[in-house]
């Protein structure tokens, strides 16, 4: 309202400069918005930009437009844009549209008009197929199966978490082509948390509620990607607890995807993971060794120069990222070899990963946790795998149990296993525990002294890299 249309924002070597008709609106942006403008404009400008305000009538008047290079001489010279129309483009490379009429001031929503993710075109969808499958996403990868080829039937909400880069997005991209594919009169609508924030946002302020709820409740199947956007912003939650519920009632099929089990999520609401829990939640966990090989070969396949297999089994063994750091070394690895001019080997490959290799750490085990927390705090061997039920023991387990999620493939399962609890529950409410420790900064008496969470956790971290 106070800045679409009746602001220039114009860049001056490291500084933005925004230009305005009056004095009384100059005023007006500068008291109200002058200190969220400057922290947005340091957030985008890596904390580099100024920004000046300044009063120009001429400039949303002007007939013809000129470049943002002439208008940043006028500036620099004048403190005003005078004479000149409003730039193309802002300091942060976004076309800025010619100033509108005074009968056309009232803005017009982006949300209804603009296409879905799903709709727009050129968009190349990944497929079930090209999914690599490991015992790493197994059951994530036969859950997205079924529910491309029976939606509504399978479980209903289908929740797939874990870390960055492990193919969440891939398996949802995945179902919204099986449903296309198979059932071609299906209408699956793919969006991310934040469109439909900012749809939601934008339906809120015209007040065309009605409009956006037919939008992402008229289709066969709604696949809801960075679920975990939602954290912090009820009314967008809630009104996804709505949708959730009209789709589920209707019978529709509903895969988000998240960063983490709904139940470490502390932000979202707790109406909304009860819902989430009713349905199917399945990890995708970082590569094991034999799965991180197949990504290899598979993104070896296309492309030249080919890729020996010698070359594939290193790379496996000593890269311990997610799918985009493997596609990565594969994409360097190739470029020097064509830059170099040489034959693809074993020395190339380290010659050119030799930064990735050298920031690779070692792969750590459940037992590595279970053994550095013993070490730190004098326990003895099995201590953490007794039935005890005190504090001695049982806040150590806790410890060991959110390390080993840290810094470990193993799922909930295995970590109960190891430590011999009675279900992977214990360890997802072990996990949430110490993370509640964390953020309120508290300490914990084990053997003859207290502990800061925060200094134990360093203190057996640094113990593992050992």
């Amino acid at each position: 309202m106070w800045f679409g249309g009746n602001t220039a924002v114009v860049p001056v070597g490291g500084d933005l400069v925004l230009a305005v008709s009056t004095e009384s609106h100059q005023r007006w942006l500068e008291q109200t918005f002058g200190a969220a403008v400057r922290e947005a404009a340091a957030e985008a400008s890596g904390g580099a930009a100024g920004v000046r305000f300044v009063v120009d009538a001429e400039l949303f008047n002007a007939p013809a437009a000129v470049s943002p290079k002439a208008v940043e001489s006028e500036v620099e010279l004048h403190g005003s844009a005078k004479a000149f129309p409003k730039p193309t483009r802002t300091l942060f490379g976004d076309e800025i549209p010619p100033p509108p009429s005074p009968r056309s001031r009232k803005p017009k929503p982006a949300g209804d008009d603009a296409p879905l993710a799903a709709n727009r075109p050129g968009r190349r969808w990944k497929t079930l197929g090209d999914f690599v499958v490991g015992a790493c996403n197994r059951v994530a990868h036969a859950s997205a199966l079924s529910a491309a080829d029976d939606p509504g039937d399978c479980a209903n909400p289908l929740v797939i978490h874990g870390p960055v880069g492990t193919g969440k997005t891939h398996l949802l991209e995945g179902v919204y082509a099986g449903l296309r594919k198979k059932h071609p009169d299906a209408r699956p609508t793919f969006l991310t948390a934040e469109e439909f924030t900012t749809r939601f946002v934008q339906a809120c302020r015209f007040d065309r509620q009605s409009q956006f709820r037919r939008q992402v409740r008229d289709c066969s199947a709604l696949l809801l990607d960075d679920l975990h956007f939602l954290a912090g912003k009820p009314g967008s939650q809630k009104e996804f607890i709505q949708t959730l519920d009209a789709l589920i009632a209707d019978g529709k099929q509903v895969v988000v995807t998240t960063d983490c089990h709904p139940r470490l999520a502390d932000e979202l609401m707790p109406e909304l993971v009860d819902r989430l829990l009713g349905g199917a939640v399945w990890p995708v966990q970082p590569p094991d060794d034999e799965t991180r090989l197949d990504i290899l070969r598979k993104k070896a396949t296309a492309g030249t120069p080919a890729i020996p297999e010698g070359v594939l089994k290193y790379l496996a063994r000593n890269l311990k990222g997610n799918v985009r750091e493997l596609e990565g070394a594969v994409n360097g690895v190739r470029h020097f070899a064509r830059v170099t001019g040489r034959t693809v080997d074993q020395q190339l490959a380290r010659e050119a990963l030799g930064d990735l290799l050298r920031h690779t750490v070692r792969a750590i085990t459940v037992e590595d946790v279970d053994a550095a927390v013993c070490a730190v705090l004098r326990l003895g061997k099995g201590t953490l795998q007794s039935k005890a039920r005190s504090w001695a023991v049982s806040h150590p387990r806790m410890i060991a149990t959110y390390l080993a999620r840290k810094h470990t493939a193993a799922t909930y399962g295995e970590i109960a296993k190891h430590f011999g609890v009675k279900t992977h529950s214990t360890a997802v409410a072990a996990e949430k525990k110490v993370r509640g420790w964390l953020q309120k900064g508290e300490a914990l008496a084990l053997g003859d002294r207290k502990w800061d969470v925060k200094d134990l956790l360093d203190r057996v971290e640094r113990e593992l890299q050992r």
